[in-house]
């Protein structure tokens, strides 16, 4: 564990937040994260950061999927929440919000995400409580070209949220 003081210093890393989702098979789910960032432009590659206890992580895990859709900065906290707060192993956190099938099976959810990128993974790495998830971009697009994506920052200062127990942040 960081002293107070260095901890205190990784509050001024930037991050957005995004929700991921997943497919096994049948089965779907979503999380809410704050590492999502593009790795190279020619060919397209992201990475994200996944909590192992999740079962989205799981999903990834088994698929070698995912899809990463950066929030909209009017999102309310009840969204982020039923993302971001509540497991999708005893709540389905899909029932009654919008999406759509990716051409990956992900999950596109339609509802307060500005766009979406479907991956598939090709390399992971052990970070401990996370797995680091790198993969080609195989599906992109536009979903609210207009808006402006939720920030970390924005997420505390303004809409005061909490930063729940597994996420990446300190």
């Amino acid at each position: 564990m960081l002293p107070k003081e260095e901890g205190q210093a990784l509050n001024y890393i930037t991050y957005g937040l995004y929700i991921v989702t997943a497919a096994d098979g049948e089965k779907k789910n979503g999380l809410i994260v704050n590492t999502v960032f593009q790795v190279t432009a020619e060919p397209p590659k992201m990475a994200i950061s996944v909590n192992k206890q999740s079962l989205t992580h799981a999903y990834i895990v088994n698929s070698g999927k995912f899809a990463a859709m950066p929030l909209a900065q009017n999102t309310n906290l009840a969204f982020i929440g039923r993302f971001g707060f509540r497991t999708g192993r005893t709540f389905d956190k899909l029932a009654g919000v919008p999406y759509q099938l990716g051409s990956s099976g992900c999950p596109i959810i339609q509802q307060d995400t500005l766009s979406y990128m479907e991956v598939k993974v090709s390399h992971t790495v052990d970070v401990g409580t996370h797995t680091l998830f790198i993969g080609d971009v195989t599906d992109a697009g536009l979903l609210q070209p207009q808006g402006i994506p939720l920030t970390y920052e924005y997420y505390h200062t303004v809409i005061k949220g909490k930063t729940p127990a597994g996420a990446t942040h300190l």
